[in-house]
Formats: C-alpha cells, sequence, structure tokens
C-alpha cells in the first residue's frame, strides 16, 4: 500500500541532506534546505514538486548566495495539519512564517512554475520585497479559457474523495507511468530526479494537498493585479515548454512594465533540472538586457 513520506525513514538518499531543517510554523512544519553565504535568495518550487528539483542548481548558487528551498505546504517532506490555506494568498502567508522563523529577509526570488505566481503574489501583498523576482517558466495565465474552469471545480472534486490521493499513489508506482508525465512537460530529468518524483507521487499526503492546491489556484486575480508588481520580474522561457506556452511569457512582459524575457533554447519545463548550469548562469546575469541562450 502507499504510504506518506517520513522524513527519518524516507530523505536518507535525499539531494543535499545534510543542508536540510525541519521548522515549525503554525499548523506546519517545514522541510527546508539553507545552503551557502551571502545575500539571501528564495527557491520556490512548482506543483507537485519538492526541493529536489533544485538538486543541481542549489549547489551552484550557494557560491554566492545563502540558498533558502521550502518543500511547499503539504508537499514534500513538509507537513500540514488541519485543512490549511493552499490557496495562492494561503501559501503566500505561510511562506512568510517561514521566512520569520528563519530570520532570513530574500534579496532575490526564483519561482519555478507555480512557485513563481506565489512569488508574484507574496509582492502584491507585501510579504516580500525582494530586488528582483526570477520567473523560470512561470505559470501565471489561466490555462486555456473552458478548460480551465473545468479543471478547478473538478479539482475540489477530487480532493473530497479521500480515495483518490490513495488511488493516484497507487499508479505511480509504475516507473512508465512517472516518465510519461515528466516527458510531457517537455523536459528529460536526470535518473535520480526521476526516482524522487517516483517517491513523491506514491504518497498520498503530496498528492492530496498538490491536488488542494490546484482546486485553489486563482490565477484571474492575480493577471489582474500583476500591473502593480514592484519588483523588476525577468521571465526566463524554455522553449521547449509543453506545459506551459512561451507565449504567455510574452503576453505577461506586456502587463508588467518591469519585466523583460530570457529565452532558453532546446529545455522544456523543468529547465531548472535539465540544465541547471544554465539556468545559475540567468540569475548571476539577471541585471544585464533581453537575450536568447
Amino acid at each position: 500500500m502507499p504510504e506518506p513520506l517520513d522524513f527519518n525513514r524516507h530523505a536518507q538518499d535525499w539531494p543535499h541532506r545534510a543542508a536540510s531543517r525541519l521548522v515549525e510554523t503554525p499548523g506546519i512544519r517545514w522541510h527546508v534546505q539553507v545552503m551557502g553565504e551571502g545575500p539571501p535568495l528564495l527557491l520556490l518550487h512548482g506543483t507537485g514538486a519538492s526541493t529536489h528539483s533544485w538538486a543541481g542548481l542549489i549547489p551552484l548558487l550557494a557560491e554566492r548566495f545563502t540558498v533558502i528551498a521550502p518543500d511547499l505546504p503539504g508537499q514534500g517532506f513538509t507537513t500540514i495539519s488541519g485543512r490549511k490555506d493552499l490557496s495562492m494568498s494561503g501559501m503566500a502567508t505561510s511562506i512568510r512564517h517561514l521566512l520569520d522563523a528563519l530570520g532570513l529577509e530574500p534579496q532575490i526570488a526564483v519561482g519555478h512554475s507555480a512557485g513563481a505566481a506565489v512569488l508574484a503574489r507574496m509582492s502584491l501583498d507585501q510579504q516580500l520585497a525582494p530586488r528582483s523576482i526570477i520567473a523560470l517558466n512561470g505559470a501565471f495565465v489561466p490555462f486555456g479559457g473552458v478548460v480551465t474552469r473545468m479543471f478547478s471545480p473538478l479539482a475540489k472534486l477530487l480532493t473530497l474523495n479521500p480515495l483518490v490521493p490513495q488511488l493516484f499513489a497507487w499508479s505511480a508506482s509504475d516507473r512508465t507511468s512517472v516518465e510519461r508525465l515528466l516527458k510531457s512537460t517537455g523536459s528529460t530529468v536526470p535518473e535520480q530526479s526521476l526516482v524522487l518524483y517516483q517517491r513523491l507521487f506514491a504518497s498520498p499526503p503530496h498528492v492530496s494537498s498538490t491536488l488542494a492546491m490546484m482546486a485553489s489556484w486563482d490565477l484571474d486575480s492575480l493577471l489582474r493585479d500583476l500591473p502593480r508588481l514592484k519588483p523588476p520580474l525577468l521571465l526566463v522561457i524554455g522553449d521547449n515548454d509543453l506545459t506551459i506556452s512561451p507565449d504567455d511569457a510574452r503576453l505577461i512582459a506586456r502587463v508588467v512594465p518591469s519585466s523583460r524575457t530570457v529565452r532558453l533554447t532546446g529545455v522544456g519545463h523543468l529547465a531548472h533540472e535539465e540544465a541547471p548550469t544554465r539556468i545559475a548562469d540567468v540569475i548571476f546575469s539577471s541585471g544585464e538586457p533581453e537575450t536568447t541562450l
């Protein structure tokens, strides 16, 4: 039977295990990795992922920054008690509590996919004031009109059925299914990452929290608010991304006056896992003009 992830039993081979900390805030026990020295830099992973997705990138960034990389609430090894608010605003507030507990204030914030949307929400809600926000294939635009309006109620319905996470976790024991899901993003990830995704997808609480996050997502209001975003926004686009259209970034670039784009050739939605050195170079040179790499 599928079983929940347990940090003491399942994290022994987790990437950068020595950098892991367990931090308590109201209703949440966080798994967060902190590594390096220098200005604080916050990394937020996307929906259904965890700190493992930054495995190749964290040590590169840690050469210049104090890197803060949490598992989002309910995902990975971060556990929640009760029915936590997993909406964008709820996540934003929870991450603010984590930063306060750590006593660290990010000067640069990097988010992948949905993680980028959370960072934007934090900034708009005055819970984060970084010098810049870097969105790696950021999920800022509602997915496809009518499909989006159908998906959110469906996700809500699925979260109410306690059997759904168990069934999904059971199917995740099939490596082929996980490979197919990851390849559908337009990316090919390292073998270790594939194995760890399979471990995540086999955990019912991880699946349940991921579904609840999807059900609570409100990108329409974020899109309306984005013109008020104050920090400069760097939109990093993987030109093989099959999950989020590169056209979405161009739309956001028109909406956010302070934004600019960097287009990466030959990588998909999980560009930071495929090409961590290229992503690190983009972050290090984030003050330079728009370009294609």
